[in-house]
């Protein structure tokens, strides 16, 4: 069994830690704000997937936010038709990847 002291001071401890996450920092307009942040965090979750070569083959990447959620895509290269491009969904309010997929 724990001694009171020891109680107190392990509680006295963890509370602060709690407190400062419940007030963390929240930018007004979320943490993905524009289309540029979108991409630059699109991109870092596309490279390690799917290789640098083919993300940058893809370049323009594309930004749009609707309802909240921010969706990029890349493009296809100069005179294909066919094939797919990486497409991934983020939150605009705190950055979560909400999916990621290419298509074929």
């Amino acid at each position: 069994m724990l001694r009171p002291a020891l109680f107190f001071a392990l509680v006295a401890l963890v509370l602060p830690l709690r407190s400062s996450a419940q007030t963390s920092f929240k930018p007004p307009e979320g943490f993905v704000p524009d289309a540029e942040t979108a991409i630059k965090i699109a991109v870092a979750v596309w490279e390690p997937i799917y290789g640098k070569e083919q993300i940058a083959a893809e370049r323009p990447y594309r930004a749009t936010l609707a309802d909240g959620v921010w969706t990029v895509t890349g493009s296809l290269p100069k005179g294909f038709t066919r094939g797919g491009v990486a497409e991934t969904r983020i939150s605009k309010e705190d950055g979560r990847t909400l999916g990621v997929i290419h298509g074929k």
